[in-house]
């Protein structure tokens, strides 16, 4: 692919963003639909998380061979590819007629995800390397991201609704088309790095290790943690895990991933602050999705509204998070955004069988989601600012990973804490005492999150420094 003589970095802006409102969406469109879903497909309680848990791990666990597949082989043509299996993946999961019809469906989702997510990213990287365009390149980018996250609720809703579960899925086809359009003309970006071939390898053994691992966790409802079998099967996921390390640090080829780039405390800090963010907000999503239709019994289209605050919030957060980001510096506005989002998850924790939208959900909705607006656009900044240029996509699908693979762990672990709260009665009081410890755990979840931000990450100065000279009215401030 040679460079077009008429792309724009505008161009590139707008087809990314259509990618990433597009790859947030399907992350919550499908959680206001689980009921419906549930009930016409025959999932069980548990087996109901699988819809999620089969599209994060997949996504998760290959976005680092996404990431190098796009560094070698070229962002753009990554991006196609996965846009190409995103959208049939996508119509297969709407016609689905058993549970494991639709789980497979949303593991292929994940893959093209894997594929589109980092080559999205990493095209974005390097179309705005530095200063104010990119200030307010990764404020477009972390606008639509919280936008498509938020309002996938809604549109789930409605959809679900009016529409049937299967909508659900099927509204991604449309987008992905779009999307490939959008793609095809825009700027390919800086040629491939030259390389060996990306590590196959260490891609099946890391999904497959966190896939058991996730496994191990949702099987304690049945199994103790003690059990034979429990141990053995987060046993053999600590083993593979282990082998996946061994991989990477002695295979002769081009691993998946330097071992060498966490040696990097921004890519550090970034990642482990993400994963946490990451394991709060997908629990989140969930039990404040069930609490108002299993305790408050609202409709899925009516539940899908009362996420717009949220939605607007998040994107308010973001706005001010690229107006912040002239004047503070990355680290403080995480710092500022978790706790934020912890007060609003603590809030959260309050809920109960007779609450109300305006008092247990609206009020939290609006404090959490501001504050995870502020965070979104400079752990992405954090993440990727000192990465050498060949690494962009492997940094990308990194941070994009640890935000999947947190997730499906948070998912995993809070719903079976709260599920045995719970307790087999199922009754509004029951449902309502286990979801809000979820919540409240996803508030502890934060303050590690903000913790590992204040000890990690660097003091460093906002982005404008890099600009004082060349506009003596920009004033740096340090945290």
């Amino acid at each position: 692919m040679t460079h077009s003589p008429t792309a724009r970095p505008g161009r590139t802006l707008t087809a990314v963003a259509v990618v990433q409102f597009m790859v947030s969406l399907d992350l919550s469109v499908v959680n206001v639909g689980l009921p419906q879903i549930a009930a016409g497909l025959g999932f069980s309680a548990v087996g109901l998380t699988w819809v999620i848990h089969a599209y994060a791990l997949t996504f998760g666990g290959l976005l680092l061979l996404g990431g190098k597949a796009a560094d070698r082989y070229g962002r753009r043509r990554v991006l196609l590819l996965g846009l190409t299996l995103f959208g049939l993946a996508s119509l297969s999961g709407g016609f689905a007629q058993e549970p494991g019809h639709l789980v497979a469906a949303r593991a292929a989702q994940g893959i093209g995800a894997a594929a589109l997510a980092p080559a999205a990213l990493a095209l974005l990287t390097a179309t705005f390397p530095a200063g104010r365009a990119r200030i307010r390149a990764f404020g477009v980018w972390s606008a639509m991201n919280a936008a498509g996250g938020a309002l996938g609720v809604l549109i789930g809703g409605l959809l679900t609704e009016y529409a049937g579960w299967r909508w659900v899925m099927f509204v991604n086809v449309p987008m992905a088309a779009c999307a490939l359009a959008l793609t095809w003309r825009a700027d390919p970006g800086p040629p491939p790095a030259r390389g060996g071939r990306p590590d196959v390898l260490g891609a099946v053994l890391a999904t497959a290790g966190m896939t058991l691992l996730v496994f191990g966790i949702v099987r304690t409802d049945h199994y103790s943690w003690t059990s034979p079998v429990t141990l053995t099967t987060l046993g053999v996921a600590a083993a593979l895990l282990t082998s996946f390390l061994h991989v990477e640090r002695t295979t002769t080829r081009e691993p998946l991933i330097r071992l060498g780039l966490f040696a990097n405390r921004s890519v550090t800090g970034a990642n482990a602050y993400n994963l946490l963010v990451g394991a709060a907000m997908a629990s989140a999503f969930y039990f404040v999705s069930l609490y108002l239709q299993r305790v408050l019994h609202t409709g899925p289209a009516l539940t899908g509204v009362m996420f717009l605050p949220f939605a607007l919030g998040v994107v308010a957060g973001s706005a001010l998070a690229v107006k912040l980001g002239y004047r503070l510096a990355p680290r403080t506005l995480l710092v500022i955004g978790g706790l934020l989002t912890a007060a609003g998850f603590a809030w959260f924790g309050l809920i109960g069988p007779d609450g109300t939208f305006t008092t247990d959900v609206l009020g939290p909705s609006i404090v959490a989601s501001v504050g995870f607006g502020l965070c979104l656009a400079p752990v992405v900044s954090t993440a990727t600012a000192d990465v050498a240029p060949h690494e962009t996509g492997t940094a990308s699908g990194l941070l994009n990973s640890s935000r999947q693979i947190g997730a499906s762990l948070g998912l995993a672990a809070l719903g079976t804490i709260a599920y045995n709260r719970t307790g087999p009665t199922g009754t509004p009081a029951a449902l309502s005492d286990g979801y809000a410890l979820g919540l409240t755990l996803g508030a502890a979840l934060l303050l590690a999150a903000v913790l590992i931000a204040l000890t990690v990450l660097r003091r460093t100065s906002p982005p404008a420094q890099a600009e004082h000279t060349a506009d003596p009215g920009l004033t740096p401030a340090r945290d």
